[in-house]
């Protein structure tokens, strides 16, 4: 099975991932990301990393589209908090 980060899927050009853990001994949801460069954010919940990360991703992307493979502004991001996944839009 081909992975969705495999070099030129589909998937790896429109989407790009966003993984979330929870980090018990700083009680926190920390996101990480390879497909968003410079991207790290931490919250208590995830509706407050959901917020940071709507902000923090379209500026990460912009300024650092000379690192990303495709230089292409990804259709949408997928962010994933360990046990569910959520879709995030940006405008």
């Amino acid at each position: 099975m081909a992975s969705p980060f495999e070099k030129g899927s589909a998937a790896m050009s429109n989407v790009r991932w966003i993984f979330a853990d929870w980090d018990s001994e700083a009680s926190v949801w920390v996101a990480k990301s390879d497909d968003v460069p410079g991207l790290v954010a931490e919250a208590p919940t995830p509706e407050e990393l959901k917020a940071k990360l709507e902000i923090l991703v379209p500026e990460l992307l912009e300024a650092n589209a000379h690192l990303l493979e495709d230089g292409a502004c990804p259709r949408q991001v997928q962010a994933r908090f360990n046990a569910f996944e959520q879709e995030l839009r940006f405008a």
